[in-house]
């Protein structure tokens, strides 16, 4: 074998170190070319990821504005809260840690371990518990384990007044009443928190990147809470006594359109809104339309002396209480059998042949255009949400029996908040006024940001029709008239009874199932509140509007006007001769 020559070796030697040479130098234009690729063309790209792993931003939330009465007492409030969650990827023994959270927490420990054992850096384990149990795992050291203060919703009167006001949600947003269609007033401003973490992993609040935020507004209301109580009390009393199925009652302001009471039963707890059925939650005052039986009898009375082809005093002949229209028979409600009566007596009495015959003289186009003044079939405004504008369908569309059933209340339907807004206007000299529920909003701080002030609608009849037809209703709670369990010893009041035969599913009136009602305001002559109570399905001592109805009505009336410091006025009776003549008795 040919021995190998020193520059051989040096040959190889070179050889080597240049490839070595060039293999470098080719890793280092690959490194140089790959660090200007990440500098140049993917600079945003590693900047967004390093921030991703020292740099974290937290949403915060300023408190929910209060929703307070007219008096300023609050209705719902807004209280700090902890909530408890979890870093999974700090926690060691997910198993163990899981069994010790589930002997204190309602979540039981398989739910817990599913979402420790995430991917994902941090989840809620369980959101505003009670001081309680956060004390209790507090005291458990547990590592992963953290506490965040939130916003709680509350509602220091529990069930007052609760479908007015509503409920808002887990997180904060309105759902139901003034918490949802004021939701954009009484939220507050979102901010949001930067956490840096150094090498160490320790976290630090940045402050340069610390953005405010704001608390939400707060809502003034009409309501009185002590009205509202004392409405609510005597509408639950009422309902069970008679073994209804449910019950509203509202008390207005006839000058002004403000409520000062809303009330359903049965109504619910908005702390945990979600044990209830849906229903329960509905503001039914301002969204189901109903028909409004007998109590629409006064507006009828109202277009015919609007119309000028009557007056109180116009006599009709009710037909000894049966009366045919075509293939339909009209009759009196019991037993009744009038023969002459005036329209003052008419509405006394509650004919519904004697409105009939009333009707049947002015028109269906009067009558039509009568109510639409008094706002039937169209929306009130109020400032709740989901109202409905009732039926009441244009009167070229009414048959002969349909004008003579809406004359008395059946075939049109309405709302309780536009049933009482009508009989306000009635009340108010005949000017409509717009109703409403929220008087102010505020900021935080007390200064006003908007102030709601009364709002006329119209004119919907003349002051001296309206004067008519109170001198009628008068009459209606006085010896003889189907309203007088509504009258007071301390005041007079005028009214009028409604009791509706409820529709089948069939299509037909059922003759077992009605929703009575009283409607009217008090002192007569000096109208401080107008008031509807309805009772839907009473099955207990008896049904007519009259018997159910007018008691609730008589003892809120006393009750709010004696909360109100109105003087009594002693029931005082009317001196005029014409009303004399009114109260004579029907002619045989």
């Amino acid at each position: 074998m040919k021995p190998t020559s020193a520059n051989d070796t040096k040959y190889h030697v070179r050889k080597r170190i240049n490839f070595v040479s060039c293999l470098f130098l080719l890793l280092l234009i690959m490194i140089v070319f790959r660090a200007g690729y990440l500098q140049i063309w993917r600079a945003s790209w590693l900047s967004e990821k390093a921030v991703k792993q020292y740099e974290r931003s937290l949403s915060f939330y300023g408190k929910r504005g209060i929703i307070f009465d007219r008096n300023h007492k609050k209705l719902a409030d807004t209280l700090a809260i902890t909530s408890i969650g979890a870093h999974p990827r700090q926690i060691n023994n997910k198993k163990t840690t899981a069994q010790r959270l589930a002997s204190i927490l309602t979540e039981n420990q398989t739910v817990i371990y599913h979402k420790l054992s995430t991917p994902k850096p941090f989840v809620w384990i369980e959101r505003k518990v009670s001081p309680a149990i956060v004390q209790n795992i507090r005291a458990l050291k547990l590592k992963g384990i953290v506490f965040k203060t939130e916003h709680s919703r509350f509602y220091p009167n529990k069930t007052l007044a609760a479908q007015l006001i509503g409920f808002s949600g887990l997180d904060g947003a309105g759902l139901e009443g003034i918490e949802f269609a004021f939701n954009s007033v009484l939220e507050g401003g979102n901010g949001k928190l930067t956490i840096l973490k150094d090498g160490r992993g320790q976290q630090f609040e940045s402050q340069d990147h610390k953005k405010q935020y704001k608390n939400g507004n707060d809502v003034i209301l009409t309501i009185d809470r002590n009205i509202q109580y004392i409405t609510e009390k005597v509408l639950s009393e009422t309902v069970k006594k008679h073994q209804a199925q449910s019950g509203m009652a509202i008390v207005m302001i006839p000058e002004t359109g403000e409520i000062l009471a809303l009330a359903h039963y049965p109504s619910f707890n908005p702390h945990t809104f979600n044990r209830y059925e849906k229903k329960q939650w509905r503001n039914r005052i301002v969204t189901d339309p109903f028909e409004p039986g007998s109590t629409m009898k006064i507006f009828s009375a109202a277009a015919a002396i609007e119309s000028g082809q009557c007056s109180s005093n116009t006599t009709f002949y009710c037909e000894k209480g049966r009366y045919r229209i075509g293939r339909n028979v009209i009759h009196d409600a019991g037993s009744h059998s009038y023969g002459w009566l005036t329209l003052h007596q008419i509405v006394k009495y509650s004919s519904n042949i004697g409105v009939v015959k009333v009707v049947e003289k002015i028109g269906k186009n009067v009558l039509f255009n009568t109510l639409t003044q008094f706002g039937f079939g169209q929306k009130t405004g109020i400032d709740c949400p989901a109202e409905t504008s009732g039926s009441l369908s244009p009167a070229s569309r009414w048959k002969t029996i349909d004008t003579a059933a809406i004359a008395f209340g059946q075939g049109v339907a309405v709302s309780a908040i536009q049933l009482v807004t009508a009989t306000a206007a009635i009340a108010n000299q005949g000017i409509l006024m717009k109703p409403y529920v929220v008087k102010a909003i505020v900021e935080e701080n007390g200064q006003i940001i908007k102030h709601f002030t009364p709002n006329i609608v119209r004119r919907a009849i003349s002051a001296t029709t309206a004067q008519a037809i109170t001198e009628m209703m008068i009459a209606v709670v006085r010896k003889g008239g189907t309203g007088v369990n509504a009258s007071t010893d301390g005041y007079l009041v005028c009214g009028k009874t409604g009791t509706a035969q409820k529709i089948n599913p069939d299509g037909k009136y059922a003759n077992d199932r009605f929703v009575s009602s009283f409607l009217g305001f008090a002192p007569a002559y000096n109208p401080r509140i107008a008031l509807l109570v309805s009772i839907n399905e009473p099955t207990k001592e008896g049904y007519y509007g009259g018997t159910v109805a007018a008691p609730a009505f008589r003892r809120i009336t006393n009750e709010t006007l004696d909360y109100l410091n109105v003087e009594p006025d002693n029931g005082r009776a009317i001196e005029s001769g014409l009303t004399a003549s009114f109260e004579r008795e029907p002619q045989g």
